[in-house]
């Protein structure tokens, strides 16, 4: 299992390309609010890959060193993406509904990415040996 820090990098170098590209969409076309949402979504999506990444971190570390720790920040993630549906509806000029919530699932399409990355280049490494 590749370690934990690896995969975030990978992650976030992911989602800064992602979120470069709605940026270049926001400010290139005229579907100014459905790029705001997924801007929008996305950042809350990746805020919540950072909570887990550091819950998980702190997790490791209580258990090496014979600590519990009794929470990994769900409430934490679940409010960010409360907190994103809240503003894309108070602002409905700024944000599109729908393009948030998409935003939100970012990090799953993301996860699934890289998981199929990985594995043609495992593939690909196995064949030659």
């Amino acid at each position: 299992m590749p370690d934990i820090q690896v995969l975030f990098t990978r992650y976030r170098t992911y989602f800064f390309y992602l979120l470069a590209l709605f940026v270049l969409g926001w400010g290139f076309t005229s579907h100014k609010t459905i790029f705001a949402g997924l801007i929008l979504g996305t950042c809350a999506s990746f805020f919540n890959i950072w909570i887990l990444y550091r819950k998980t971190w702190q997790l490791s570390e209580a258990v090496k060193n014979g600590k519990t720790l009794y929470s990994l920040g769900s409430l934490s993630r679940l409010a960010s993406a409360a907190l994103v549906i809240l503003i894309a509806i108070r602002f409905p000029d700024y944000f599109h509904i729908f393009s948030s919530i998409i935003g939100l699932l970012v990090v799953y399409f993301i996860i699934l990415l890289d998981f199929l990355i990985t594995g043609i280049n495992e593939g690909r490494q196995q064949e030659k040996r």
